[in-house]
């Protein structure tokens, strides 16, 4: 399942795949470059459906959050299942990223 995404204004909001891992997830996130060319700079990535995720997936998040950066924008983290949150919780990039739990 790819990312889609919907954009409102300023904001894109990103529904992510049930796995973000390193098969898939900068070709998935690749799918967000598009729209933060054209101005989006603030994105929701609404992640209910993600279960899985690894080092490329988080550094793929964190890439974005910093090209977000780079435009003034920002990147929100939202809807994570009790193990996304515990993965962001060890990793600590509850620390770097703004996340909330479902």
């Amino acid at each position: 399942m790819a990312i889609t995404a919907e954009t409102v204004g300023r904001v894109l909001v990103a529904h992510t795949p049930e796995e973000l891992n390193e098969e898939n997830a900068r070709e998935r996130m690749n799918v967000l470059e598009r729209p933060v060319s054209q101005g989006a700079v603030c994105v929701v990535a609404q992640m209910d459906r993600t279960e899985s995720l690894d080092s490329a997936g988080l550094t793929a998040l964190l890439d974005l959050r910093d090209e977000l950066r780079q435009h003034n924008g920002n990147l929100k983290v939202c809807n994570l299942s009790e193990t996304g949150q515990k993965v962001f919780e060890v990793t600590r990039l509850d620390n770097y990223l703004d996340t909330s739990i479902r």
